[in-house]
């Protein structure tokens, strides 16, 4: 399953907050692209695995 996730760039958190307009609530952010990457799918995996149960 693919979601399309949006990264901004946080001047005041000087790091990445990531989104996933497809499941409402999703964020997560990271310091570094890569950082807010891994810690999105984490997110992602962690909805889903709420919205299942």
């Amino acid at each position: 399953m693919r979601f399309q996730v949006i990264f901004t760039y946080d001047p005041e958190y000087r790091g990445y907050v990531a989104d996933v307009p497809e499941l409402p609530g999703c964020m997560s952010q990271g310091k570094t692209i890569d950082e807010a990457v891994k810690n999105i799918k984490d997110a992602i995996k962690g909805y889903l695995y709420v919205q299942k149960t």
